[in-house]
């Protein structure tokens, strides 16, 4: 491979790292405005939003560009789609951060209605399967990735708990309802960056492995 191309694929594998690590930074720094019902983090969730769209917009550009002037071999085909692919990810993790920035600012209006135990708890597994999807991506660790996938079910597991505890909240006293509904949308978004980090794994996978696994269901062994 001569030495241009070796450089537009360093280019990709920097942008989706940068992107990845405003990304997570995103997502710890909403459920931190949660918990410690701090609108200053949450404002800084939304103003960096639009960065991460920019960088996705960039991995395309250079996905792009690479695929369009190189005749590229299998390996440099998988990670042009897989780059693509987990920036796509790594941007609709961040919109849920911002949903969360959100939610969390109209709830630090008024008194805590639960404790968050299990609202943390989810989102402290999405953000470790997320942190070891990227870590896999950087370091080839296909086994990881696919180590990440099954950890998904916890996440929903314990957002279906929270979804019954908040329901009956709702049902219990109409005051409830609004705090109840932004957390229920809270946890609804923890799931869904779960979900993205699970994507990611299996795009890793991918890239590592040649095999397609997204349906593959529990994935065991």
């Amino acid at each position: 491979m001569s030495h241009p191309f070796e450089e537009q694929l360093g280019h990709i594998r920097e942008t989706l790292l940068l992107m990845s690590s405003l990304t997570d930074r995103n997502l710890t720094l909403a459920i931190r405005a949660l918990v410690e019902r701090d609108d200053r983090l949450a404002d800084r969730v939304e103003a960096a939003d639009s960065e991460i769209d920019q960088l996705e917009i960039e991995v395309d550009e250079k996905v792009i560009t690479y695929m369009s002037t190189h005749g590229p071999i299998a390996r440099d085909s998988r990670l042009m789609l897989a780059a693509s692919k987990i920036s796509t990810n790594l941007e609709r993790i961040a919109d849920q951060a911002t949903t969360i920035a959100r939610r969390a600012r109209s709830l630090n209006t008024e008194p805590e209605l639960v404790p968050l135990a299990d609202i943390p708890s989810m989102a402290s597994v999405a953000q470790r399967m997320l942190h070891d999807a990227i870590t896999a991506f950087v370091e080839g660790r296909f086994e990881l990735a696919r180590d990440i996938i099954p950890r998904d079910r916890e996440v929903d597991d314990l957002n279906r708990r929270v979804a019954r505890e908040l329901t009956e909240l709702m049902m219990q006293n109409p005051l409830n309802v609004t705090r109840a509904v932004n957390l229920l949308t809270v946890a609804k978004a923890i799931e869904r960056a779960a979900d993205h980090a699970q994507n990611i794994a299996e795009e890793v996978y991918y890239l590592y492995q040649g095999k397609d696994i997204r349906h593959e269901g529990g994935l065991q062994g």
